[in-house]
C-alpha cells in the first residue's frame, strides 16, 4: 500500500506526507520558545520530526540557536518583547500562521519520545477532548528525579490553539521576570484529558543555569505574591492546578517556608531516595523559596522608603 493510500485510510490520524523523506506526519504544529538554546535544540528538534510543522520562537539569541533550528527544518520566528504583554507563548498563539488545529508546546530542554509522539497522533484523532495534559520525566545532574515532589509534573501542553491561551498575569518589574510564560497556566475552553506517555525534561545542565533562571522566577513569584494570596483562583486552569493554587494560598502564610519546603521535598516526598542529586535539588528548591521571600521583602522595603527597583537590562 502506498503512503498516499495509507494516509487516505487514516485521514484523522495522519494527514501530511513529507515528500522529501516519504514519512507520514501528524497534524500538529509545535511551538518551541527559546533564547540561546542551540545545544538543547540539537537534542529537542530531531525528536519532533513526526510533527507536521515546528516553529522556533526566538528572542534574538546570541548563539547559534537560529542556525541550528533552521538546519533541522524548523521555521524560526524572532520575537521582540515589549517588557509587558504579550509574552512569547501567547504572542505565538496569536500570530503564528498555523496550518493545524492542534498545537504542542515544547521547551528546548525537553524531548518528545517516540511512544509519546505516537500517542499524540492517535489521541487527537479520537475527538475525546480539546486539550491534553502531559507529564514529565525530570532529569537533573545526570539522574532522573523520581521523588522530591517531582514524580508528577502535569501541564496542559497539547490543545486546539483557538481555544487556549496562557493566563495573563501582569507584573510591575518592567521585564525583569523574562519574556516567556514560565509558571502561567493554559486556560482552555474545552474538555481535557491526560496522556499516558511522558516527555523527557533534561533540566538545567549546570547549577549556574538553574540559579540564573530561578532568580528570574523568584522575581516573578514576588511580583505575583499579593495576587496569589488574595485573588480568586481562576476556574479555567484545570482542577489540579486550581487545587495547587489553593494550597499555595495556605503555604504563603506559613513561617519558615524554605525550611518547610526542604523537609517536605527531602523527607516527606522521599527526595533522599534520589541520592546526591536529590539532596542538591531539594536544597535548591528551598533556596528558591528563600529567594521568592527575599524579593517580597525587598519590595516592601522599597515601598516603605519610596525607592524604585531598577529594571533589568537583559
Amino acid at each position: 500500500m502506498s503512503l498516499a493510500d495509507q494516509a487516505l485510510q487514516e485521514p484523522s490520524v495522519v494527514r501530511t506526507i513529507d515528500t522529501h523523506r516519504g514519512t507520514l506526519k501528524a497534524p500538529v504544529s509545535v511551538i518551541v520558545p527559546v533564547k540561546n538554546e542551540a545545544e538543547n535544540l540539537r537534542r529537542c528538534l530531531p525528536a519532533l520530526e513526526w510533527a507536521d510543522e515546528v516553529f522556533v520562537i526566538d528572542s534574538q539569541s546570541s548563539d547559534e540557536t537560529a542556525q541550528v533550528a533552521a538546519g533541522f527544518g524548523a521555521t524560526v520566528i524572532q520575537f521582540q518583547f515589549s517588557g509587558s504583554y504579550p509574552k512569547k507563548k501567547n504572542w505565538a498563539l496569536e500570530n503564528v500562521p498555523f496550518r493545524n488545529d492542534w498545537v504542542l508546546i515544547v521547551d528546548a530542554d525537553e524531548v518528545i519520545v517516540p511512544e509519546l509522539a505516537g500517542e499524540i497522533a492517535h489521541r487527537i484523532a479520537m475527538n475525546e477532548a480539546e486539550g491534553y495534559y502531559l507529564n514529565s520525566k525530570y532529569f537533573f545532574l545526570g539522574r532522573r528525579i523520581r521523588h522530591c515532589g517531582y514524580s508528577g509534573c502535569w501541564n496542559l501542553r497539547l490543545f486546539q490553539h483557538r481555544l487556549g491561551r496562557y493566563e495573563i498575569m501582569p507584573d510591575h518589574t518592567g521585564g525583569r521576570t523574562g519574556d516567556n510564560e514560565a509558571h502561567e497556566h493554559v486556560e482552555l475552553k474545552g474538555r481535557t484529558l491526560r496522556l499516558s506517555q511522558e516527555l523527557e525534561h533534561h533540566a538545567y545542565p549546570t547549577i549556574a543555569i538553574w540559579v540564573e533562571k530561578h532568580n528570574r522566577y523568584a522575581v516573578w513569584e514576588a511580583a505575583m505574591y499579593d495576587r496569589f494570596l488574595n485573588e480568586p483562583v481562576p476556574a479555567t486552569i484545570g482542577r489540579d492546578k486550581r487545587l495547587k493554587r489553593w494550597l499555595k494560598k495556605i503555604y504563603l502564610r506559613l513561617p519558615m517556608r524554605p525550611l518547610v519546603r526542604f523537609v517536605y521535598a527531602y523527607f516527606l516526598r522521599l527526595g533522599f531516595l534520589d541520592g546526591r542529586p536529590g539532596l542538591v535539588f531539594c536544597t535548591l528548591l528551598a533556596f528558591y523559596d528563600f529567594l521568592a521571600w527575599a524579593n517580597v521583602y525587598e519590595q516592601r522595603v522599597a515601598q516603605t522608603t519610596g525607592d524604585f527597583l531598577p529594571e533589568s537590562t537583559t
